[in-house]
């Protein structure tokens, strides 16, 4: 999620957990906690200028559920060593740094990036994908009762709020979770219509909301997508299909880039040539043109691809058209969906 959203939630969990006297300045030191994690960006940034690495390394060690703990411990305990605050009520401080830091990669893994729950252990990166990376309706439960908390301090108000606030946005939670499962039903039976039953897919909301979403299955030649919306959308799901350079991305799957990618983002890859290169796009993050994530691995072409460098690609998007019409496509079905996977142009070269 946002940094703000985690320094919020992780300012909610600790002035919920502290005393009441230490709650405005468990605020502060919440909102701290709960943006340290994403600090890793700072010594990957010095450790590689390799984009797939920055990318696939982000959200490992300081997102760990088998790290996190040690590293909350001996916070605790570095501040008890000190005097202050977390002296006078240890046990209550324990647990709010603990929860301010576990929580982190928890509320993380309900997105689609990945996030590495279990690092080192090589288990592929969680991503529940059931929110978007930034959803107001999350976080503005947890903005309201952290400014109740800060206005009131240690009046009991203070704490009923943050209960309320931590109570409301883990509701969202749950919620998103439903709505996901509600729209997977609905592609599935899309899906096994085209003969796609047992087709590897995933489904995340698009930007902002939890009631229209993406959904993506792979195919042999490339992938289809579709939406759903569930304030408008009736019947069966329409997919688009879509080419990907299946036999290109088979000649290159052996390449460090190639598998590292692929282990990170499950294998949802859209393979297309531009300008001798390959470039290899995370079909996860964005729709169908634009996409977050595309690096270019490897130059020649058919039979005779070579390794390069991995280089993250930019070319014009097409997002604002995309966000122009999400809040319409909300709540109003297109006129003429289509029928299920209709072809699309393939991938430019």
């Amino acid at each position: 999620m946002d940094s703000i959203t985690q320094m919020l939630l992780g300012a909610a969990v600790t002035a919920a957990i502290a005393p009441p006297g230490h709650r405005r300045a468990a605020l502060l030191a919440g909102a701290a906690l709960g943006t340290l994690p994403d600090l890793d960006v700072l010594p990957i940034a010095l450790l590689t200028d390799n984009p797939v690495e920055r990318m696939t390394w982000h959200r490992g060690l300081t997102h760990s559920l088998l790290v996190l703990p040690l590293v909350a411990w001996a916070i605790w305990a570095w501040f008890r060593s000190r005097g202050g605050r977390v002296t006078e009520a240890p046990r209550r401080w324990f647990w709010a740094i603990q929860l301010a830091l576990l929580t982190h990669p928890l509320l993380d893994a309900f997105t689609v990036y990945g996030t590495q729950l279990l690092w080192p252990l090589p288990v592929r990166p969680v991503m529940w994908s059931s929110v978007f990376i930034i959803d107001p309706l999350y976080t503005v439960w947890l903005l309201l009762a952290c400014a109740a908390a800060c206005w009131a301090g240690p009046r009991r108000v203070a704490g009923h709020a943050l209960a309320a606030g931590l109570a409301l946005s883990s509701l969202y939670l749950g919620a998103s979770l439903g709505a996901k499962a509600m729209v997977e039903r609905e592609a599935s039976r899309s899906l096994a219509s085209l003969g796609l039953a047992d087709a590897p897919r995933f489904s995340v909301p698009m930007p902002f909301n939890i009631l229209l979403w993406r959904v993506v299955a792979m195919t042999p030649d490339g992938f289809v997508e579709g939406e759903r919306s569930l304030a408008a959308d009736h019947g069966p799901m329409a997919f688009r299909r879509y080419r990907s350079d299946v036999d290109a991305l088979r000649d290159v799957e052996a390449l460090p880039a190639v598998r590292e990618l692929a282990w990170f983002n499950h294998g949802f890859m859209k393979a297309e040539r531009r300008q001798g290169h390959l470039v290899l796009s995370d079909l996860r993050m964005g729709a169908e043109p634009d996409y977050t994530f595309r690096f270019a691995v490897a130059e020649g072409g058919s039979g005779a691809w070579r390794a390069i460098p991995p280089e993250q690609m930019e070319w014009p998007w097409e997002s604002r058209r995309q966000l122009a019409g999400l809040w319409q496509r909300i709540w109003e079905a297109p006129t003429h969906p289509g029928a299920a996977a209709t072809n699309a142009a393939t991938p430019g070269h």
